[in-house]
C-alpha cells in the first residue's frame, strides 16, 4: 500500500511540473500574440493595395504578360505550404497539411505535377517521413516571421514561374496557409497567387472607377518590376497571418492542457487519500484483530 501511495506522489510531482510548463507556455503565446496581430493587420493595406494596383494595371493594358496569362493546359503547380517550426499548437500544422494534401489530389486530377515548397520543420518532417520530394524548405522562425524569408521564397517560386516546363518551371503558384480570424477561429485557406485573376467589375458610382493608367515606361517593363514585389508582399502577409495563428493555436492548446493537468492533480490526489485511508484502516484492523486474540489467549 505505501508503493502505491509513493506512486501517486511521483504522479502529483510531475503532473505539477508539466502544469507549470504549460502555464509558462500560454503565457508566452500571450505576450507575443499582440505583436503578431500588430504586424499582421500592418502587413495587409499595403498587400492589397499593390494586389489592386497590379491588377486595375493588367487590366488597363492590352499585352500578353506571365503575370495574367492563363496557360490553356497547366501542367506543372508550385505549392506553398506553411507550418510551424514547433508543436505544442494543437492541430494547427496538421490542418495545414490536410488542406494541403486536398489540393495536392484535385491538381492531380487536373493532370497537373505538383512541385512544393515547405516553410516549417513540421511540414519538413512530414515530407521526410513519407520519403516524398520538395524542392527546397525554410525553417526557423516561424511564429516571427522575417521578410527576408518571403524575399527568398518569392524569388525561388518567381524563377519557377518564368522558367520553361523542361528545366523544372511552373505554370501556376498556390500558397496553402491559416488565415487568423480571430482568437478563437484560424482557417487554413488556399490562395492562388499566380496567374493572377483580374475581375472587372462594372459599377455606377465613378469613385469606385479604377483609374486610366499611362506608361512609362512600356507596360511590360512596369508589370515586370511590380511582379516580384507582388510575390513578396502577398508570401510575407500570408507568413503574418500563419505566425498569428500558429501562437492563438497553442495559446489555446497550452490552456488546454494546463487545465488538464489541475483535474489530474486533482484525481490524483483523491487516489492518494483513498490509498492512505485505506492503509491506516487495514493497520487499525490489524491491531484490534492482534488485540482480540491475545485477550483469547
Amino acid at each position: 500500500m505505501g508503493a502505491q501511495i509513493r506512486v501517486y506522489r511521483q504522479k502529483i510531482a510531475s503532473t505539477q511540473s508539466m502544469g507549470k510548463i504549460f502555464k509558462a507556455m500560454e503565457l508566452i503565446a500571450t505576450s507575443r500574440i499582440g505583436k503578431a496581430r500588430s504586424r499582421m493587420a500592418a502587413s495587409l493595406p499595403y498587400a492589397n493595395a499593390i494586389t489592386r494596383a497590379v491588377s486595375a494595371a493588367a487590366s488597363a493594358s492590352d499585352i500578353e504578360h506571365p503575370l495574367t496569362k492563363e496557360h490553356t493546359q497547366a501542367r506543372r503547380s508550385a505549392v506553398v505550404v506553411l507550418t510551424s517550426d514547433r508543436g505544442l499548437a494543437g492541430a494547427y500544422s496538421s490542418s495545414v497539411l490536410k488542406r494541403a494534401e486536398a489540393l495536392t489530389e484535385l491538381l492531380r486530377e487536373e493532370g497537373k505535377e505538383v512541385k512544393f515548397y515547405l516553410v516549417g520543420r513540421k511540414a519538413q518532417a512530414y515530407f521526410d517521413f513519407r520519403g516524398r520530394d520538395y524542392a527546397k524548405v525554410w525553417t526557423g522562425g516561424t511564429d516571427n516571421p522575417a521578410f527576408d524569408i518571403a524575399r527568398e521564397l518569392g524569388a525561388a517560386v518567381l524563377e519557377d514561374f518564368v522558367g520553361d516546363y523542361e528545366d523544372g518551371g511552373v505554370d501556376e503558384i498556390h500558397v496553402v496557409y491559416t488565415q487568423f480570424k480571430s482568437m478563437v477561429v484560424q482557417e487554413p485557406v488556399v490562395t492562388r497567387l499566380l496567374p493572377l485573376e483580374v475581375v472587372e467589375e462594372e459599377t455606377t458610382d465613378s469613385s469606385d472607377l479604377l483609374p486610366l493608367y499611362e506608361f512609362e515606361p512600356e507596360p511590360e517593363q512596369v508589370l515586370d518590376a511590380l511582379l516580384p514585389r507582388y510575390v513578396e508582399s502577398r508570401i510575407f502577409a500570408a507568413l503574418l497571418q500563419a505566425a498569428a495563428s500558429e501562437l492563438a493555436a497553442r495559446q489555446r492548446a497550452m490552456k488546454a492542457a494546463g487545465d488538464n493537468a489541475s483535474e489530474l492533480v486533482k484525481k490524483y490526489t483523491r487516489l492518494r487519500n483513498n490509498a492512505r485511508q485505506a492503509e491506516i484502516t487495514q493497520e487499525l484492523t490489524e491491531i484490534v484483530g492482534g488485540a482480540d486474540a491475545l485477550n483469547a489467549s
